[in-house]
């Protein structure tokens, strides 16, 4: 179906950022050349475009051979390959100028090889990328894999990416957990353990948050980004006495131990620590905002904490969330929260000469009366996104926004939510839209919404309520919002739970009955159109309009997901390669990060997804509480033009 010219018009201008607004400061990436060697011998290559080059620039891509005598010769599945001469060759006749990937159908995979890339700009050849090299005799397999060094009675849960050394290549922050629990269920846990991982499989460092943070999807957040511009990213997370940093130092006192009966810590002092991307050395400490209590922070009693919270046992007052955002849409700020059942808050800092430096507090139980309508409204997750299109970001948590000054922009008053979605979704509005399930059984069970005013754009009501089990009485508990049909102009919607069954248009009309097999979760852009595939437990789907039924694209088969019945992937990001976006999973053991990158060609060229703005922010916060996918600040639609290139400031690589 094609999209209105009209809308098609409204979606392109919506897109770019308000007339003279500032550029938001990116890291300095790489060229990222990918490949995946094939089970039929050939070689799959793709490398990114970036924000900063030229329209014009094209690519020559080169194989370097081994001599047959420099690396040992093992036949085995490479026997009937014929011989490549050694030396280095040009792969391509012309520059390529239309995509960034090339298909190298004669390698000799049984020698070393070794691959490079040369931008061509106004005809002439720029200098290599870093090499991408195959070792002789390597076994073809889809996935690159990363050997994890699991502390005792530890797996990797989740993770984020960021560059913590400068070079423009990512690395993986692993979240190692053990027993973990909800905020709900009494147990003692162990410590939550941060890894840092070069994609060669070195480790970094390896920092212990201790016995005084409580595993669990609600507690730890951390967020690793390049906050105070120097081209390499650090971390953020809550700390406590009894952290350990990565070169080995403590914060607080080593000997504390405020972790009661029920294993929940309710008392002694809370900090927000900042750490040194590169080696993992604590940068800056500071009280974490809000404290527990106002008045009586370090050891509150129960009917303290239920006063101002809801509950006297930890289940509202430790429910944190975190993200980044372009507050002043140049540079990224923190931003550190803590509940949203009841009371929620969220505070911004910047990193400046190495201090966290306080830019605002949010609180619903301060401030001004308007405050108090932003009570109750979190979800179990946030977004940031520019929504009022001033060039700077808002925060969106939930059922309410928060503008970049720190101040309520709106309250919707439907309450709190499970699962939420940010990004241009439907062409018709202008502008972007949230996506956003009601956990109360009501008439907002899922809702589309304009994202700068609340505007609703349709509703769906709750049908049924669970009548037993922890979703008892409730509204929907998952909803994802994705452009999978190509009938209909922006993302299709759904829900689970309920008695929520149908598949709907980004207008609110139905199209089908959703079958029940189709996944609620998270997407990725995997086979090279514009439309998002489905990705759910080890698997990757396509929605096949036709049958309407979802269409295995890729099964992990030695692969399994992340956060229980979420069944997140490990992470999910535009890592390398072209603009399509990797899935990494855990092993089945726990032993290795498998890393899967789609071999399919594409006839769309476009900058790397984590060059835009928005996008970048979304791959720092999906580790949050209830993981969700990104999105990016623009649609991707079969029936509309390429996204327009957004204004950004590449940072300068780091000084190595």
């Amino acid at each position: 179906m094609k999209i209105p010219t009209s809308f098609a018009l409204v979606s392109l201008l919506l897109a770019l950022p308000a007339f003279g607004a500032p550029a938001p400061q990116v890291e300095a990436l790489s060229r990222g050349l990918a490949g995946l060697q094939q089970a039929d011998g050939k070689v799959f290559l793709s490398w990114r475009l970036l924000a900063n080059d030229p329209a014009d620039i094209a690519f020559n891509v080169y194989r370097t051979t081994e001599p047959a005598g420099a690396t040992p010769i093992d036949f085995g599945a490479f026997a009937s390959t014929p011989d490549t001469p050694p030396g280095t060759v040009r792969l391509n006749i012309a520059p390529i100028a239309d995509v960034t990937w090339l298909l190298d159908p004669a390698p000799t995979l049984r020698y070393t090889t070794t691959y490079f890339v040369r931008a061509v700009i106004g005809g002439v050849e720029q200098s290599s990328s870093r090499p991408l090299a195959f070792a002789a005799g390597a076994e073809p397999r889809a996935y690159h894999s990363i050997a994890m060094k699991n502390p005792e009675g530890h797996q990797p849960a989740e993770g984020s990416a960021a560059d913590l050394d400068g070079d423009g290549d990512y690395e993986l922050i692993v979240k190692q957990e053990g027993r973990a629990f909800d905020n709900s269920k009494s147990g003692v846990s162990d410590p939550v353990i941060l890894q840092a991982y070069k994609l060669d499989g070195t480790l970094l460092w390896q920092i212990n948050l201790g016995k005084n943070i409580r595993a669990g999807a609600h507690y730890t957040q951390f967020i690793v980004y390049d906050f105070d511009g120097d081209g390499r990213a650090e971390l953020a997370c809550k700390t406590a006495d009894g952290t350990v940093d990565g070169k080995g130092k403590v914060i607080g006192d080593a000997s504390a131990d405020y972790v009661n009966a029920g294993g929940h810590i309710l008392a002694g002092p809370e900090f927000l620590t900042v750490f040194d991307g590169l080696t993992g050395a604590a940068i800056d400490t500071v009280p974490y905002e809000p404290a527990r209590h106002p008045t009586n922070p370090l050891a509150p009693t129960r009917e303290e904490l239920k006063a101002v919270w809801g509950d006297g046992n930890g289940n509202r007052s430790d429910r944190y969330l975190a993200g980044v955002a372009y507050l002043d849409g140049v540079h990224p700020s923190l931003i550190m929260c803590r509940g949203y059942y009841t009371r929620s808050c969220l505070a911004a800092y910047d990193l400046r000469g190495g201090k966290l430096v306080k830019r605002w507090l949010f609180d619903s139980s301060a401030g001004p009366e308007s405050n108090r309508a932003y009570a109750g409204q979190g979800n179990h997750q946030l977004s940031v996104a520019d929504v009022d299109n001033d060039g700077r970001d808002e925060i969106i948590y939930g059922a309410m926004v928060i503008d970049d000054n720190g101040t309520g922009l709106y309250s919707t008053g439907w309450g709190h939510g499970d699962a939420l979605h940010v990004s241009d979704l439907t062409p018709a509005n202008p502008g972007l839209e949230v996506f956003d399930i009601q956990e109360r059984f009501d008439k907002q069970g899922m809702s589309l919404r304009d994202a700068a005013t609340g505007r609703p754009i349709f509703t769906v009501p709750s049908v049924k309520a669970d009548e037993s089990g922890g979703d008892k009485g409730e509204g929907p508990g998952r909803g994802v919002a994705f452009n999978i049909d190509p009938r209909f102009p922006g993302s299709e919607c759904w829900a689970a739970g309920s008695g929520m069954t149908k598949m709907f248009t980004a207008d609110g009309k139905v199209i089908c009955d959703r079958p029940r097999n189709t996944p609620v979760n998270f997407a990725v852009w995997w086979d090279g159109d514009l439309l998002r595939e489905l990705l759910d437990q080890n698997f990757i789907g396509k929605w096949n309009w036709e049958t309407q039924t979802t269409d295995r694209v890729l099964t992990a088969h030695e692969c399994i997901s992340s956060n229980g019945t979420k069944a997140t992937p490990f992470l999910s990001a535009d890592l390398w390669g072209d603009w399509r976006e990797e899935v990494v999973w855990r092993t089945r053991d726990g032993s290795a990060l498998h890393i899967y990158t789609s071999p399919i060609p594409t006839k769309y060229r476009m900058v790397t997804l984590m060059q835009d703005p928005q996008y970048r922010c979304a791959i720092a916060w999906q580790n949050v509480a209830y993981n969700q996918p990104p999105h990016p600040s623009f649609a991707l639609d079969p029936a509309l033009p390429l996204p327009v290139r957004r204004t950004v400031t590449v940072l300068p690589r780091a000084a190595r």
